[in-house]
């Protein structure tokens, strides 16, 4: 069988450069291609180069995303919720399966992902790293288990540079946990705090955030009752995790049906 051809658009930023090291190094892949967008300081540099490897691999950072989709059997796509948007048409038009790890898109452009995996295959999570997946699945056993009285939160901290919050994993874990409650997270959701605020609503999923450093990720779920606390956590320290999942997730996705899958899918969980 010939390799799995993958591409990484959005290749300059810090996820993208680790992307384009973890293809490298990984076999039963091959590296197409890497783009970035207009004015991007990466663009015209070798891509072995900016992923920081021994040697270049007589590739460049380009801007031309429809022949990176034309060569790739996958496309991993860490971008900005504008960009993925576009990038689905994209996908259909080549039959390309499509690895999203974008976050913070609003409900028009999670829309258009769903209907482009109507035609091709998605995969889509807030979090690739296989502990973050674990969490998830154990925040909506316990929260399955533990009534009302025991208060769910969620803190989250992540590098100075990160521009929405919650992070979306956070907002995942929210979404696991009201999954365990057989409640909708859009109707249990406090996600801000400030001033006088009275007192906690029963059944409340709290969402904190933390802005600091160079912090890659940490998630604390806690259930808080009286008189004992539970805390789940996972804390990242390297994006190599996030590229690693990623990578997996594109190798599971060649030759999938198409679809819209999680990280639940490729996991098996």
């Amino acid at each position: 069988m010939s390799d799995i051809a993958i591409g990484i658009v959005g290749c300059g930023g810090r996820m993208g450069r680790t992307l384009l090291k973890q293809v490298y190094q990984t076999e039963g892949v091959t590296l197409t291609g890497g783009t970035e967008a207009e004015g991007h300081h990466a663009l015209g540099l070798d891509l072995g180069v900016l992923a920081g490897l021994e040697n270049p691999l007589d590739m460049i950072v380009t801007t031309d995303r429809q022949a990176l989709f034309e060569a790739s059997d996958v496309v991993i796509d860490f971008t900005i919720p504008e960009t993925t948007a576009l990038l689905t048409k994209l996908a259909v038009e080549n039959n390309t399966a499509h690895i999203i790890g974008t976050t913070g898109l609003d409900a028009e452009q999670a829309q258009a992902i769903i209907d482009a995996s109507k035609e091709t295959v998605v995969v889509q999570a807030d979090n690739y790293s296989l502990g973050v997946n674990l969490l998830a699945a154990l925040t909506r056993q316990v929260a399955e288990t533990l009534d009302t009285q025991f208060d769910i939160e969620i803190v989250e901290m992540h590098h100075r540079y990160k521009v929405d919050a919650p992070s979306g994993t956070a907002l995942a874990l929210g979404r696991a946990a009201a999954e365990g409650r057989g409640v909708s997270l859009d109707e249990v959701a406090d996600r801000g705090r400030d001033g006088i605020t009275g007192a906690r609503k029963e059944g409340d999923i709290g969402f904190a955030s933390l802005r600091g450093g160079n912090v890659v990720g940490d998630h604390t779920v806690t259930f808080a009752a009286d008189d004992e606390r539970i805390e789940l956590t996972h804390k990242a320290g390297d994006r190599t995790i996030f590229a690693r999942g990623a990578v997996h997730a594109a190798r599971w996705a060649h030759g999938q049906p198409a679809g819209y899958y999680t990280m639940a899918d490729v996991l098996g969980f």
